[in-house]
């Protein structure tokens, strides 16, 4: 186990260990940073289903730290392993709590989001936790060749942590490829953080969120994009957690060809 990850066991999800922890747990291992490169992702149920379609995406999820996000891994969990995750700890409310927690000053660029979005982010994230010396910001609208060029202009900002919203499984394969490239230690696959913090998009009530509903109120307001994604995605991944469970332990797959 590596120094930066928390206390907890792994409840793997269709070969992807999850580590069963909390909040507080994750930013007190967080706040001494790896020697190392360290990615932190976020499996739900959605990038499940593409890490079991593309063995690529699993591996990505593999090469760091996984923590579970949404309601979908828990019932997962206590299907396949009949244990709960003591919490829900999706990036969206994570990351900002991991930068207005720690009280060494660390060095963030963020990457990800619209021309503009991304701006507004870090202004939020800067009136959180002032402490810390945000070092620069790129949108995440750009072509894989120019992958190596954004890794170096990271680098030169002397940068710790890298924010990474580029949607899933883009951000966790750009993260594994370039993020020692970077030079950054810490580096969170974010999701729609970006949005959220700038006030983009729109949260879920807090009931909704503790009732483990967001998606809920996610897919009310995007019903067209986000209705494969919930409606099917969802069945899929439940139908796919069904056909885990009627296995032998023994023979549950560790890592998914498609």
């Amino acid at each position: 186990m590596s120094p930066a990850d928390p206390s907890g066991e792994d409840l793997p999800i269709f070969g992807i260990p999850v580590r069963a922890t909390t909040s507080d747990a994750v930013i007190s291992a967080l706040r001494t940073l790896p020697a190392s490169p360290r990615q932190i992702a976020f499996l739900n149920a959605h990038n499940a289903n593409l890490a079991w379609e593309d063995v690529r995406v699993a591996e990505a999820f593999r090469a760091g730290l996984v923590l579970n996000d949404g309601i979908g891994l828990d019932i997962a969990a206590r299907v396949l392993h009949g244990a709960r995750f003591p919490e829900n700890l999706n990036g969206t409310d994570l990351v900002p709590l991991f930068l207005a927690r720690t009280t060494q000053s660390l060095r963030i660029y963020i990457l990800g989001g619209a021309e503009g979005v991304t701006e507004r982010a870090r202004d939020a994230f800067a009136a959180l936790a002032p402490h810390h010396v945000y070092v620069g910001t790129r949108h995440g609208y750009f072509g894989d060749d120019e992958s190596p060029a954004i890794a170096a202009a990271i680098a030169a900002t002397g940068a710790d942590v890298l924010i990474l919203g580029l949607g899933s499984p883009r951000q966790e394969l750009w993260m594994q490829a370039h993020l020692a490239a970077t030079g950054c230690r810490l580096g969170f696959c974010v999701g729609g953080l970006i949005d959220f913090a700038s006030g983009n998009k729109p949260r879920a009530p807090e009931l909704v969120r503790r009732l483990h509903c967001e998606w809920i109120f996610r897919l009310m307001l995007e019903p067209r994009r986000l209705a494969r994604r919930y409606l099917i995605g969802n069945a899929v991944f439940l139908a796919r957690v069904a056909r885990e469970r009627l296995r032998p332990a023994g023979r549950r797959r560790s890592a998914f060809s498609g």
